[in-house]
């Protein structure tokens, strides 16, 4: 059953606020190196925002401060104005992780001090992102390969398939696995979808089953579970050419997922660790927007010759 509607998902991603230290700890360009290492020390901290009027002005690390006991002849007396790191780069508390990330990127820092009105609200580096979002991080542009194939069957591997799911792989080989390869599956979730995976899972959430419910929440509407939708990815996984075992998966949820909505999981190989490890990239997307970002680790294992069977062709 597929149910048709006018929402389009709103975006929920995950915001700089969200992730930030705070508070933030300030001092004056005339601070001395002396005064600022006990600050830190008192205050367990690594970093100082520098700010001249109540404006941000530089910011000192525990790095500058290390750089500067090992090349100045008088460390202590020297003051964070000499030291400081200016311009700063800054971000907006309501700024996504992915922008953030972009900016850290585009300036090779490796923190940025978060302003709102003008004033410093908090730091967000690039431990910060990793703890909480570390795919965001690790992924490596790869050349997109020209040949698409379409398999003409079903693999041996999958008990069954339905006539509604669509599979598509790039570069897949039945003896190997390659980093850039990629399998995508994309089915639609269904009304009988979510009333199944709230009675299997436990998770009855009336955001998924209520609609009087879920009108009066952030998203106006029943929306599918996160997990339900994040499922297509072992479908896709499965897919894969030998028997596929997850060993660990990391995930962002970036857009809720309407009842209806047809979603694709796109799963690419992009790094390997020997003895039949793989490290994915494992996204799915609603049409051309991404709502679930995320990185696994699997063991292939060979299917052994006894276990290859002839399965019948997709209708």
């Amino acid at each position: 059953m597929s149910l048709t509607h006018n929402y389009r998902p709103m975006p929920v991603p995950i915001r700089v606020r969200e992730l930030m230290s705070r508070p933030v700890v300030t001092a004056q360009k005339e601070t001395t190196l002396a005064e600022a290492a006990t600050r830190c020390y008192e205050n367990d901290i690594s970093s100082l925002v520098i700010v001249d009027d109540g404006a941000v002005v530089g910011i000192v690390t525990g790095d500058d401060m290390i750089r500067v006991l090992g090349e100045a002849s008088d460390p202590g007396e020297r003051t964070l104005g000499s030291v400081m790191s200016s311009p700063v780069v800054t971000t907006p508390p309501d700024a996504s992780v992915h922008e953030a990330v972009e900016r850290m990127r585009e300036h090779d820092i490796a923190r940025m001090v978060v302003v709102e009105d003008d004033e410093p609200v908090g730091l967000v580096s690039s431990d910060d992102i990793l703890r909480y979002v570390p795919q965001v991080f690790h992924r490596s542009e790869l050349e997109e390969p020209e040949e698409v194939t379409r398999p003409s069957r079903v693999r041996s591997e999958l008990a069954y398939e339905q006539s509604d799911w669509e599979f598509e792989s790039v570069g897949l080989s039945d003896d190997y696995l390659n980093v850039g390869d990629r399998v995508e599956f994309t089915k639609t979730i269904t009304e009988q979808d979510v009333r199944a995976f709230a009675a299997a899972s436990g998770d009855t959430n009336r955001l998924h089953l209520d609609e009087s419910y879920a009108e009066q929440t952030r998203f106006g509407r029943r929306i599918a579970h996160g997990t339900l939708v994040s499922g297509v990815i072992s479908a896709a996984l499965a897919r894969l050419p030998g028997l596929t075992i997850y060993l660990s998966q990391d995930l962002s949820f970036h857009a809720p997922v309407d009842i209806g909505d047809r979603v694709t999981a796109t799963c690419e190989i992009v790094g390997t660790f020997g003895e039949d490890k793989y490290e994915l990239t494992t996204d799915v997307h609603v049409g051309g927007e991404l709502v679930v970002e995320g990185e696994a680790t699997v063991l292939v294992d060979e299917v052994t010759e006894t276990d290859r069977v002839e399965a019948e062709a997709v209708a």
